[in-house]
């Protein structure tokens, strides 16, 4: 974990309600995909986290729902202005694992930090696949960024609007071959992920948290083998030991 300030250098709009944002700065601290920032914001009492999207020398883009006051001040944020941010938190996704074909499964804004990991497993000669899960037509980004990868991209929509009709479940359907698992999304999603896949996997959960490095022990779950902070010991857990 490393206190950094990062100016903003754009701001804008994906979706009605999802926005991009790309920061400057230190990102030293950010050794995996899968790990998050945790934002300062005036007034707010708790910080923000926010997934990391990609990262590049010294850039830094974040992709954020506006679904509350904190998020909503995010949006009106201008080029210029610096945040007070807690970067390199969590444990991120782990490519050791992964075998040649790994699957990626990103639901709404559990798409973001597949981003950066499908880039980093390619680096590592594999060949991964991409499920994308929006609710509509209207909710889907990043589906062009993902392609210009030259990845297999498949998107669900579960009113049928685009793509596939129905879940990310649905669309692995259509996937002949895969050797691992790597998730986020909300968690229904997830459950649904693990008793649709065959393979091992890594789970990106969500939970409120309060400090965001492990101190205040707000976001303990139970897992298989003890309680984990999702904040610290995850937010990304192995298939083999989440409990629902």
């Amino acid at each position: 974990m490393k206190q950094v300030y990062l100016k903003v250098l754009s701001n804008e709009k994906l979706t009605d309600s999802v926005c991009k944002m790309v920061l400057w700065g230190d990102q030293s601290a950010i050794e995996r995909p899968g790990q998050f920032v945790n934002i300062a914001l005036d007034g707010l009492f708790l910080r923000r986290p926010i997934s990391v999207c990609d990262t590049n020398d010294k850039e830094l883009t974040i992709i954020y729902k506006v679904v509350g006051k904190g998020t909503e001040q995010l949006s009106r944020m201008k080029g210029g202005e610096i945040l007070d941010i807690l970067s390199g938190l969590g444990n991120g996704y782990f490519t050791d694992l992964s075998g040649d074909k790994p699957l990626l499964i990103g639901g709404g804004v559990g798409v973001p930090p597949m981003y950066k990991l499908c880039k980093e497993l390619l680096k590592e000669g594999k060949k991964p696949t991409v499920i994308l899960g929006f609710n509509t037509k209207a909710e889907i980004f990043y589906e062009s960024e993902f392609k210009a990868l030259n990845v297999n991209v498949l998107v669900a929509t579960a009113d049928g609007s685009y793509g596939i009709k129905g879940f990310v479940t649905d669309a692995i359907k259509d996937v002949e071959e895969y050797s691992y698992v790597y998730t986020c999304g909300p968690e229904p999603m997830l459950k649904a992920v693990y008793n649709a896949t065959t393979t091992s996997g890594q789970y990106s959960f969500e939970e409120r948290m309060g400090c965001g490095f492990g101190a205040c022990m707000g976001c303990t779950c139970k897992t298989k083998y003890g309680n984990k902070r999702i904040c610290k010991d995850g937010p990304v857990l192995v298939k083999e030991e989440i409990i629902w």
